[in-house]
C-alpha cells in the first residue's frame, strides 16, 4: 500500500499514522539478530516502517532492501525504503529500484544523504528534489521526502529552506518526514509555514526517545535540533543515572506524542534506534490514541 493511501485511511478513522524508523546494523553480529528486532517491532503494529540506507553500500545483497523485503513479506507491514543519491549514480540507483520493484515494494524516501569524506561523490544528482523527480519518472513508486522543522543546516535561511521543500513536493514528493525535534511548538510553526507555502502533503512529526546523553548530543550536532529548557533540566538531573534517564526520556517522548496527537498532526514517526523495548514502552503509553 502506498504511504499517501495509509494517511487517507487513518484520516477517515480520525487517527494519526504511527510509524517507526530502523537501520541495518553495521556489524555482522548485530545483523544476525535483526530478525528478532524486526519481530518485536512489527508486533507493535506500526502503519509503516522506514529503513535507512548507508552511503556507499553495495547494490548487490543490499541490507536495506533485504530488511524491507522481510518487513513486507513476513510481517505484512509496509516498508518505506530510504534512498540516497550523493554517493550513487543513476545506474546504481536503477539497480536498487529494480530490486524494490521485483519485491513489490512501492514506497521510497528520496534523500540527498550526508557527505562522507571517505566515499567518492557521484554527480548525477546534487539535491534530493532531483532524486524525487528521477524516481517518480519511473512511474511505479510513491516518493516521500525529508523536512527540517528547524531549517536544514546547509540552508542559508528558513525561507529558502521552505522554498526548496516546495520544489521537492512540486517534483513529486507525496509525503514528508520531519527531522527530530524536542519542542512541539517548533513543529507547529513549521507545519503552518508549509501550508502557507502551498505544501499540502501529509507531514510526519519525527520524534526520538532519548536514552543517554551522548546519544542526544550526537544527534543535536548532526541535525541542529534545539533543546527546550524543560528538556535540558531532564538531562541535567538524570545524566549520571542511566536507568532514571531512560525512564525520563521515554516519559518526555510520550508527552510529546500525546500533545502532537491532541493537536491533530498527520502522523508521528518514531526514530527507534533499533530498540524494540523502548518502542514498546512508548506504544504502551499511547495505545488508545492511535
Amino acid at each position: 500500500m502506498r504511504i499517501p493511501v495509509i494517511f487517507e485511511e487513518k484520516k477517515k478513522a480520525n487517527k494519526p499514522v504511527l510509524s517507526f524508523e530502523i537501520f541495518p546494523p553495521k556489524k555482522d553480529a548485530a545483523l544476525q539478530n535483526i530478525d528478532e528486532t524486526l519481530a518485536l517491532m512489527c508486533d507493535l503494529k506500526p502503519d509503516f516502517i522506514s529503513v535507512t540506507f548507508g552511503a556507499g553500500g553495495s547494490t548487490v545483497d543490499n541490507k536495506t532492501v533485504e530488511i524491507a523485503k522481510k518487513i513486507k513479506k513476513e510481517y505484512n507491514i509496509e516498508p518505506l525504503v530510504h534512498l540516497t543519491c550523493l554517493h550513487y549514480g543513476k545506474k546504481e540507483l536503477e539497480e536498487i529500484l529494480k530490486q524494490l520493484e521485483d519485491a513489490g515494494i512501492e514506497n521510497v524516501l528520496a534523500l540527498r544523504g550526508d557527505i562522507n569524506p571517505d566515499i567518492p561523490m557521484k554527480h548525477d544528482f546534487k539535491y534530493a528534489n532531483e532524486l524525487v523527480s528521477y524516481v517518480k519518472s519511473r512511474g511505479n513508486f510513491s516518493v516521500s521526502g525529508a523536512c527540517y522543522p528547524e531549517t536544514h543546516l546547509e540552508a542559508p535561511d528558513a525561507i529558502t529552506d521552505i522554498r526548496n521543500l516546495k520544489r521537492k513536493v512540486d517534483d513529486g514528493a507525496e509525503h514528508l518526514v520531519s527531522q527530530l525535534f524536542f519542542d512541539n511548538d517548533v513543529f507547529y510553526r513549521f507545519y503552518e509555514k508549509t501550508r502557507i507555502a502551498g505544501i499540502n502533503v501529509p507531514v510526519d512529526a519525527g520524534v526520538m526517545p532519548v536514552t543517554n546523553r551522548a546519544q542526544i548530543e550526537r544527534m543535536v550536532n548532526m541535525c541542529g535540533a534545539s533543546l527546550p529548557v524543560k528538556f535540558q533540566k531532564v538531562l541535567q538531573k538524570y545524566e549520571n543515572n542511566k536507568e532514571a534517564l531512560l525512564d525520563a526520556g521515554i516519559a518526555y517522548t510520550i508527552n510529546q506524542i500525546v500533545d502532537l496527537i491532541a493537536n491533530e498532526v498527520d502522523g508521528v514517526h518514531i526514530y527507534t534506534m533499533n530498540n524494540p523495548a523502548v518502542a514498546k514502552r512508548i506504544c504502551d503509553g499511547i495505545r488508545n490514541l492511535v
